[in-house]
């Protein structure tokens, strides 16, 4: 195994990851103000699931996302 190439694709992996999460939570999160359905002072509950089933790795990743 090459560290080097894990630890790279690893990043882009992580990359792409944090690019379209952020791009979906942004975007639900307009839609929603613009729907009325909040406010915009609001602090969200977000979760991720973070699976790699070749090696039977599931992690969920907690936290709040303050609009305010």
């Amino acid at each position: 195994m090459n560290e080097e190439t894990l630890n790279m694709e690893v990043r882009k992996f992580l990359k792409k990851v944090g690019v379209t999460a952020q791009r979906e939570i942004e975007h639900a999160i307009y839609k929603a103000v613009e729907a009325g359905e909040l406010t915009g002072n609001e602090s969200l509950q977000v979760s991720m699931t973070l699976d790699l089933p070749d090696l039977n790795l599931s992690h969920k990743i907690d936290g709040s996302i303050s609009l305010e």
